[in-house]
């Protein structure tokens, strides 16, 4: 079966341990998710079934928003309450100073990924490497920060929501504002909040034709050509411009690439959503 849907992910389950609960949800081997989320994290995580997890790369997954809590005084190595090692009571800081924090964070942004991440040193995860006791060094990365705004400060605890790029670590951007503040700082609550046009509505199965960040291209040949993944000409194709396109047939779409007027199939035969 091919479902496309949004999960709401509990905390402390990670993103891959929460799919045995959807298999067995829906009856299904076949799933797959985008978009890893720590297992302290919770909210929306996109997953699909049967054929679609092969659509991943092709939906509009960006900007993302995240709702976030910086418990202000305590300390984690791993930059969320996981591996909390001492907490401090300190006195309350400048609302003011939160906010300008807050500010100096939007546009581009360079800064080193945390430790415990699933990032690649010689093939092996950071968070394997830091959870063994090794040395851990990562490259920086830049993010961009659409937007970022304080909802409420409660001492010691800094509510704030953001809207980044993909592959921002708003762990970081924890760590940054406690820098920022000179106190220590770590992330006691995340959620996300939507990847792009993605939300969570109780699982409701979604229609990857209007998630897709590619245009259509209209086909005015004989449609078994594409159902049976044979040879296609640029003639019979709307825009003949380079570039990847979804078309249609009556029961199936699939993703093609034109590129100096030669089709190369990305997809094919993917079944067409049936509510």
């Amino acid at each position: 079966m091919n479902r496309l849907f949004v999960v709401n992910k509990p905390i402390f389950r990670s993103s891959n341990g929460y799919m045995g609960y959807v298999k067995r949800k829906y009856n299904t081997k076949k799933v797959g998710f985008s978009g890893t989320l720590d297992p302290f994290a919770t909210g929306c995580l996109i997953v699909a079934t049967g054929q679609y997890p092969k659509l991943f790369q092709y939906l509009k997954k960006t900007p993302k928003a995240y709702s976030a809590t910086l418990w202000l005084g305590a300390n984690s190595e791993s930059l969320d309450i996981e591996n909390v090692d001492s907490v401090k009571i300190i006195e309350p800081v400048d609302k003011n100073k939160i906010e300008n924090a807050l500010k100096e964070l939007k546009g581009e942004l360079t800064y080193y990924p945390p430790k415990f991440s699933a990032k690649k040193i010689n093939g092996k995860r950071a968070y394997d490497l830091a959870r063994a006791g090794e040395e851990v060094k990562l490259k920086q990365i830049t993010s961009t920060i659409y937007d970022i705004k304080l909802i409420n400060y409660c001492h010691p605890f800094v509510h704030f929501e953001a809207t980044v790029s993909e592959g921002t670590y708003i762990r970081s951007l924890g760590a940054i504002i406690s820098d920022t503040l000179k106190v220590d700082g770590t992330l006691s609550s995340l959620k996300r909040l939507n990847e792009g046009a993605f939300y969570f509505e109780n699982e409701k199965s979604l229609n990857p034709l209007e998630f897709l960040r590619i245009p259509q291209n209209i086909y005015t040949g004989d449609t078994k050509f594409i159902e049976l993944g044979k040879k296609l000409y640029i003639d019979y194709f709307e825009s003949k411009e380079n570039g990847e396109y979804w078309v249609e047939t009556e029961k199936f779409f699939s993703i093609i690439e034109i590129k100096d007027e030669e089709i190369k199939y990305k997809l094919n035969r993917v079944h067409k959503f049936i509510n």
